[in-house]
């Protein structure tokens, strides 16, 4: 990592002499920051990019291993996706441009584009049209990632990439456009700095809707008893949950913006405090109720707490952040076991943490924001809600009907890897098993 820093500071030198307006004049202090904030952008897109390869970790190891190559490749597929709809058409429906201030939905027209200079003054002069495209086209992907942890090991691949682009190249853009892009949210002072409701909770409503039209996996619940279905590799789940804690720094530390080291630093903080103190809270609330310490509850107690401060980062205290890291923490441990007690399957507990602690801190931003108000911050999470659920389960249940949901019950208990794409993750793996 510090080799890294320093190639991105020795590319940055090299970089200033080109903004220099003649042979002698050296570069301004304007042109400086240009090139310094264009290119933390450009870092914390890496850093989000990364958070992908963190959720094919987290999701490959809390399930089992005859499904690893399906998970791998929707994840990868995942990126791909919002990478190209995000291009097509969703950036522009998520900043649709200043004519559109104070509306439900506005379309700016396909594909992206700008002057050669790839500068938006008017937009955002801190640094190019291109990175911020970058940038937001990684958030774009995170909202399909969720859904993917939530259906996992019995949803039809083909069934679950057609959603996935329907999803991110509408549904996900439209919610963002209601604040990010201006519309009618940002005019009623609802406050979401990196997305717990626009990402997370915009995710979450969707995996709701899959666990509910898709059905429990085979063997998960059987005459009223919940049967565990243990993940196959929790070092790998591990080592997802720290590159997610590392990608959280450009998620978080990228939606200022800009690369003022004042707010970046602060933001870096109170994104930290919350993620350790979810982990600890997770731990101890589910050694209490569980009598044995979990990891697979720490490790989305970490996520819990990164979910829960992304609403409110910029605003709330480091003491506060931690306050809330901690409820979420808590939420996340009742809101897994819950959900399983309602029969509702989700594997990795993506539905828990995504959309229980984005809900919780989109309103803990009202409850202790400076400036925030709480009667914003619920009209923001019912309205998201109101649109998101509903539209999900629809499109879940059309697919179901049309082209098929879920696979058969012989290709489930086979395993995905075999049943759709024809391969193992492990040479010599066993598959012909029911676990």
């Amino acid at each position: 990592m510090p080799r890294i820093l320093l190639s991105v500071f020795v590319l940055m030198l090299f970089a200033l002499p080109a903004f220099a307006q003649d042979e002698s004049a050296g570069p301004t202090a304007a042109d400086v920051m240009f090139v310094v904030n264009n290119t933390w952008m450009i870092v914390c897109t890496c850093l989000v990019f990364i958070m992908h390869l963190g959720f094919s970790f987290l999701e490959t190891g809390l399930t089992r291993a005859k499904n690893t190559v399906n998970i791998l490749f929707k994840n990868a597929a995942i990126v791909g996706i919002g990478i190209l709809t995000y291009a097509i058409c969703g950036f522009n429906l998520m900043y649709p441009g200043a004519d559109f201030a104070g509306a439900w939905f506005g379309f700016a027209g396909f594909g992206v584009g700008t002057d050669e200079a790839g500068l938006t003054a008017a937009y955002n002069p801190g640094y190019t049209y291109w990175t911020d495209f970058l940038f937001q086209a990684m958030f774009a992907a995170t909202a399909a990632t969720i859904v993917s942890g939530a259906v996992a090991e019995r949803v039809k691949l083909s069934t679950f990439l057609v959603f996935s682009v329907l999803y991110v190249a509408i549904i996900y853009p439209m919610v963002g456009m209601w604040h990010w892009g201006g519309g009618w949210l940002k005019e009623q002072g609802f406050h979401d700095f990196a997305g717990s409701t626009l990402v997370h909770s915009v995710g979450g409503w969707a995996a709701l809707a899959g666990v509910m039209v898709l059905g429990p996996r085979l063997g998960k619940y059987n005459n009223g008893t919940i049967y565990p279905i243990m993940g196959h590799n929790l070092p790998l789940a591990a080592a997802g949950m720290f590159f997610l804690w590392l990608g959280w720094f450009g998620f978080n530390g990228g939606s200022v913006l800009s690369a003022d080291p004042g707010l970046v630093s602060y933001v870096s903080v109170t994104t930290t405090l919350a993620a350790a103190t979810g982990l600890m809270v997770a731990g101890m609330v589910s050694w209490v109720l569980q009598k044995k310490p979990d990891l697979t509850m720490i490790l989305n107690g970490c996520l819990a707490g990164l979910v829960g401060i992304t609403a409110g980062a910029d605003i709330v205290s480091p003491m506060e952040s931690i306050v809330i890291g901690a409820v979420a923490g808590a939420v996340v441990v009742f809101a897994v076991i819950g959900i399983d007690r309602l029969k509702l399957d989700d594997p990795v507990g993506a539905t828990s943490v995504h959309l229980i602690c984005g809900i919780w801190g989109t309103l803990a931003t009202g409850i202790f924001g400076d400036g925030a108000s709480i009667t914003a911050q619920l009209i923001g999470v019912a309205a998201v809600g109101a649109f998101c659920f509903p539209i999900s389960w629809v499109m879940f249940f059309a697919l179901h009907k049309t082209m098929g949901l879920r696979v058969s019950a012989d290709e489930e208990l086979r395993g995905l890897d075999i049943s759709e794409h024809g391969q193992e993750a492990y040479a010599g793996f066993q598959i012909f098993t029911t676990n």
